[in-house]
């Protein structure tokens, strides 16, 4: 225990030197090139640093580079420089988003260096250990890409409104803070499925089901969701659920069938006592060879689109279907397409 405490405290050590190192060099080089590369990249390069000190140091000295770097942003590359204050909503927002996905991605990378440690010491095949690693690799390419689409479309569009020689009208401001608006929520969505991940792999998630009316979780999860087709009865028994978890399983499978190809449909009943909430699309569909795959985390079956997101949705979906007691399973839908088959335990039970 003396020897496995005291290793710990040298990692903890090595990963505060590595980020006080990191951090430092990082900043140097970036303020000599300030004004050349975008706010994004800046956020990117701080990103990797912590990463490293994730690897090396654990959690508590990545946590205390991600705060570390968030100052470091706010004072060297947000305007107004060299002060503690931000110049607009949006690079407030930028900062506060920022300093979340480092925390976050943190303590995900951490987990990963423990599980594979943990399948080290007990004998775990290669191939296994691999699969941790590709894990690990593909969150990290996952964040790169995704966090950097938004920040990079939000920067351009607040430059554009900033920029006093560019005669903006009145529809075009509109569409600028459309963009803004758009950017913001992909990340706000991208922060929210990582939080929800590592909460499902730390074991550490909350449910307070109770009964809901699944007519009123779609409602709400289709929200802002236009086109997609809905016949959920009003007169369905009450299931037992998690009324925040379940709108997010919809949430996710929804827009996964978005995705996939339109039209989407919505569709409940009850069937044999359960409760069977099915989000049909009529994309190209899945093999059934690969049906499974589709639930692991970072999993994009070849997609590489720019909105492709992080490949998180349906493991979450499942994984939070799972914790309520429910189920989640794929089909085909009739005359092609994915059909995502929710099933709940009713209320009465």
């Amino acid at each position: 225990m003396g020897m496995m405490g005291g290793l710990g405290g040298a990692r903890i050590v090595g990963g505060a030197a590595l980020a006080a190192v990191g951090l430092t060099l990082a900043t140097t080089a970036l303020v000599a090139v300030r004004g050349t590369i975008a706010l994004a990249s800046v956020t990117l390069v701080y990103l990797a640093c912590v990463v490293a000190v994730a690897a090396v140091g654990g959690v508590w000295p990545a946590i205390f580079a991600a705060l570390a770097s968030d100052v470091l942003l706010n004072y060297f590359f947000v305007l107004p420089f060299h002060a503690f204050t931000v110049d607009s909503p949006d690079n407030a927002i930028t900062l506060l988003v920022y300093v979340t996905v480092a925390v976050t991605v943190a303590v995900a990378v951490d987990l990963a260096a423990r599980q594979r440690a943990a399948a080290a010491r007990h004998g775990v095949e290669s191939r296994e250990l691999a699969e941790i690693d590709r894990l690990r690799s593909a969150l990290l390419a996952a964040v790169g890409h995704d966090l950097r689409t938004p920040l990079a479309g939000s920067k351009a569009a607040v430059s554009s409104l900033r920029d006093p020689d560019l005669a903006i009208t009145g529809e075009q401001a509109d569409e600028l803070l459309g963009t803004i608006e758009e950017s913001t929520d992909r990340m706000s969505a991208l922060v929210e499925n990582l939080l929800a991940m590592s909460r499902l792999q730390a074991g550490a998630l909350s449910v307070s089901a109770r009964p809901v009316a699944l007519d009123e979780m779609v409602a709400a999860a289709l929200l802002h969701e236009s086109d997609v087709d809905v016949d959920v009865p009003e007169d369905l028994p009450l299931a037992w659920a998690d009324p925040g978890l379940i709108e997010r399983v919809i949430v996710n499978l929804v827009d996964n069938a978005c995705r996939a190809g339109p039209p989407v449909r919505v569709t409940a009943e009850a069937v044999g006592g359960r409760l069977l909430l099915r989000i049909s699309d009529s994309g190209p569909g899945v093999p059934d060879a690969d049906k499974e795959r589709v639930f692991a985390p970072f999993q994009r079956l070849g997609d590489r689109t720019a909105d492709g997101g992080l490949g998180l949705g349906l493991a979450i979906a499942r994984g939070f279907t799972e914790a309520m007691g429910g189920t989640l399973e794929p089909g085909d839908t009739p005359g092609g397409g994915l059909t995502m088959t929710v099933t709940l335990p009713p209320a009465a039970s």
